[in-house]
């Protein structure tokens, strides 16, 4: 991903909101095999894990899992097996993208398009990258693998039910589904179809493209255009962007 200096984001409690605001992460992969694909790739809801949530130097861990059927899986599988190790010899990325993300028109430009029509159409969007090597939990059998889906599974669902979907059970909202709410033979049976992958984050990288490089009365009138379209993502995204605006304003003060 390209960084230029006006869209990159360096702090790492910002970068770990986007991951639990926006956790479904593309986990790529590019692990030579004789069967797959060299690249592949998969959707993955993930949890991150850190100490300390206000750490601007804890990178923290990725944890999710995926179906022992994807290809993927076995790729990975395969690997660790053949190294002798439960742990990837080879760097993997999540790539985690905020869910407003939209089309900018130079119509919005409303201060350099009527003077010198010097603009172009462009794509506003929040990512965050995460590189590290991915331990993998697949032996059924090992107590290690139950304990790891175990925990994985509930703090997902819990993450997902709670912050997600916003059932807390407070006020009007209903409480959240349980792991427990399904019969544990069936969950077990589950648990046996996925393998369980943490990583340990070596690398997170953040781009908030909110047209920030613009003048200001460019900057207000992507907001004013985004306010315009009269939809939930139109609001979103010119949220976004005037926060953005206000940042870096603050920055120059």
């Amino acid at each position: 991903m390209f960084f230029p200096a006006a869209h990159t984001e360096k702090s790492l409690p910002v970068l770990r909101q986007l991951i639990r605001q926006y956790p479904l992460g593309v986990l790529t992969t590019a692990i030579p095999s004789d069967g797959h694909p060299l690249i592949l790739s998969s959707h993955i809801p993930w949890v991150i894990d850190v100490d300390d949530d206000s750490s601007e130097t804890e990178l923290g861990r990725l944890r999710g899992h995926l179906a022992r059927q994807n290809p993927q899986s076995k790729v990975m599988m395969d690997a660790v097996s053949s190294a002798g190790s439960s742990t990837l010899k080879q760097e993997v990325q999540v790539l985690f993208t905020a869910a407003p993300h939209h089309y900018v028109t130079p119509k919005f430009y409303i201060e350099t398009k009527p003077t010198t029509a010097k603009v172009v159409p462009t794509w506003n969007y929040a990512a965050v990258q995460a590189y590290g090597r991915a331990t993998l939990y697949f032996d059924a059998k090992a107590d290690e693998t139950s304990r790891f889906l175990g925990q994985q599974i509930h703090d997902l669902s819990q993450h997902m039910e709670t912050s997600i979907m916003d059932y807390t059970g407070r006020g009007d909202r209903p409480g959240p589904w349980k792991v427990t709410d399904a019969p544990e033979r069936y969950i077990e049976l589950m648990m046996k179809n996925i393998i369980g992958i943490e990583i340990c984050i070596e690398r997170l990288e953040g781009k908030f493209k909110m047209s920030q490089d613009m003048r200001m009365g460019d900057r207000m009138g992507v907001v004013k255009g985004f306010e315009g379209l009269d939809s939930d993502v139109g609001k979103a995204m010119a949220g976004m962007v005037q926060e953005r605006s206000d940042l870096k304003e603050a920055a120059k003060a």
